[in-house]
């Protein structure tokens, strides 16, 4: 069983930057894929990134490649979502999920979900 708990969503204005925190805790959750999913109004629930805890597997969508960075604190257990260069089309709620490793890069592959934490970029 695994609990993530997001937080650092906010307001930016178009270029500026915001840095998501995924704090987790659990039994067995050094063994899961970690991703960042966010979703927008009337949209699919979309990947971001994913790393598995290992740090072996890194996954970026082509949407946020060289803007995005996954990273990991292993000593607080905690997953970052830096995000840099922002767009209003960056505008949406994002997840913090927890995976098998051998699972797909798609929401119903990752079975523990954070509450999400909005993210707005005005233009």
């Amino acid at each position: 069983q695994v609990q993530l708990v997001e937080s650092g969503g906010g307001l930016v204005q178009a270029g500026g930057s915001l840095r998501l925190s995924c704090a987790a805790s659990g039994r067995t959750f050094s063994s899961y894929r970690m991703g960042w999913f966010r979703q927008a109004p009337g949209k699919e629930r979309e990947s971001v990134a994913s790393i598995t805890w290992s740090g072996g597997r890194i996954y970026y969508a082509d949407s946020v490649k060289g803007r995005f960075t996954i990273s990991i604190d292993y000593a607080k257990n905690t997953v970052y979502l830096q995000m840099n260069s922002l767009k209003p089309e960056d505008t949406a709620v994002y997840y913090c999920a927890a995976g098998a490793i051998s699972g797909s890069l798609i929401p119903t592959s990752f079975g523990s979900w954070g509450q999400g934490t909005q993210v707005t970029v005005s233009s």
